[in-house]
């Protein structure tokens, strides 16, 4: 039953925030997400002014993902078998104290790149198991099971409604006090979101299971995910996508010193307008009633991301480039949302956490690879002729995805016909 409070979001694109856990996470998020922004503008900007070299800002976006390649299968079966808000708590506690460490080395002045490899490391370790598991938890946070992929929308759109305020205050920052004092501020943002889970009343029923069928499990939920043609579809697609076109963003700081000529104000202006291309198409999956219609996006979200990365690779001139960077950051956003609500709505509960680890670690998982080989290519080629190549292998993608919008089509009805009946 929906609380009174709640009921003004109703029948708009903000119906999930009816749910009163929903809207204890929105707010802490919100607010720990323009922290992780800062962080991460920070990070890649301290990196190359540490180092002027492509392939560590490679390196450090390889050790910060890697990790969700390795241990995300065993952090889904941890968040089918635990309580999925305890897990956050501990993670999101994890990385305020990772924050915490940064700062303090980099406003000391002591910081080196091997600080930033081990501490990235660590978070990477962190973040493998607090995705599964807040991906996972969302549908529990949600009273009314049809406003999940309304709630999924609201979460992308936080995230990179983060972005529109994140880069930019961190650009400002850190030509005015330096990098260190983006990570202090990121640090304190996490009270709030642990605060938010702290305060949540949600019904937990876990199941107790023997630790020595853990591979068991892990074996069940791959012959699950990879016996369903929609779901192996989904995976695939979106680890490509991350190993060949989501690391444009390590490439940022290398186009905006070396191509555009620009500081750090300028890569945070152009990290705001990706925020803001992605905030569109966040607001635009929010405000669609149902998930039906989704499938046929992804081809067309896969191909809007790979034009806009060609287009990018073109450019020499900022104002020509900041509307492609909106450009790029609705592709990105459309693909990536509806791949994680098709999933959530197809998948069975008892296996969600599996299925969304496998999500993370073909999303994630697979963006250190691509991060490591577009930094190596960066050094040779150029960053300008690596974007160009990214942006090509995506259109053959979106291209080639295009035979299974059909298929995806006909699972999304048998399951919403499966959840009526």
């Amino acid at each position: 039953m929906r609380i009174n409070a709640g009921s003004i979001f109703n029948y708009n694109i903000l119906r999930a925030l009816g749910s009163r856990n929903y809207r204890l996470f929105f707010g802490g998020q919100g607010i720990s997400l323009i922290g992780t922004w800062m962080q991460i503008i920070a990070m890649s900007w301290l990196v190359y002014r540490l180092t002027d070299s492509p392939l560590l800002l490679g390196v450090i976006g390889f050790t910060g993902q890697i990790p969700s390649f390795v241990l995300a299968p065993l952090a889904g079966v941890l968040a089918d078998r635990r309580d999925r808000r305890r897990i956050l708590i501990v993670t999101q506690t994890l990385a305020m104290v990772q924050a915490f460490i940064v700062a303090g080395l980099t406003l000391t002045g002591i910081i080196a790149v091997w600080h930033l490899v081990v501490l990235s490391l660590f978070l990477g370790i962190v973040n493998a198991f607090d995705i599964p598991s807040r991906q996972s938890l969302v549908v529990k946070m949600v009273e009314n099971k049809e406003d999940l992929p309304n709630a999924i929308a609201l979460n992308s759109f936080l995230f990179n409604g983060a972005r529109l305020v994140g880069p930019t205050m961190a650009g400002i920052l850190i030509a005015l006090l330096g990098e260190g004092m983006c990570f202090l501020l990121n640090g304190l943002s996490y009270i709030a979101v642990i605060a938010a889970l702290l305060a949540m009343r949600l019904e937990t029923a876990r199941k107790e299971r023997n630790d020595t069928r853990i591979i068991q499990e892990l074996g069940e939920g791959l012959r699950y995910a990879f016996s369903s043609e929609a779901i192996k579809s989904i995976l695939l697609l979106s680890a490509f996508i991350s190993m060949v076109g989501m690391p444009y963003t390590v490439l940022m700081p290398v186009v905006v010193r070396d191509v555009l000529s620009g500081g750090a104000h300028i890569y945070g202006f152009l990290m705001t307008g990706t925020g803001i291309g992605a905030v569109t198409g966040a607001v635009y999956l929010a405000s669609r009633k149902n998930v039906k219609g989704l499938g046929g996006m992804i081809p067309l979200a896969v191909g809007s991301l790979g034009a806009g990365l060609v287009m990018l690779s073109l450019s020499r001139i900022f104002w020509l480039s900041l509307p492609v960077m909106l450009f790029t950051g609705f592709g990105a956003m459309i693909q990536m949302v509806s791949n994680n609500t098709i999933l959530q709505t197809i998948v069975d509960d008892d296996k969600r956490g599996r299925v969304m680890s496998l999500f993370t670690m073909s999303f994630i998982g697979m963006a250190p690879f691509g991060n490591l080989i577009a930094g190596g290519l960066a050094s040779r080629i150029g960053a300008s002729a690596t974007l160009l190549f990214s942006g090509l292998l995506c259109i053959i993608a979106a291209l080639f995805f295009l035979s299974k919008v059909s298929m995806l089509k006909s699972e999304i009805d048998r399951h919403i016909l499966r959840q009526v009946n």
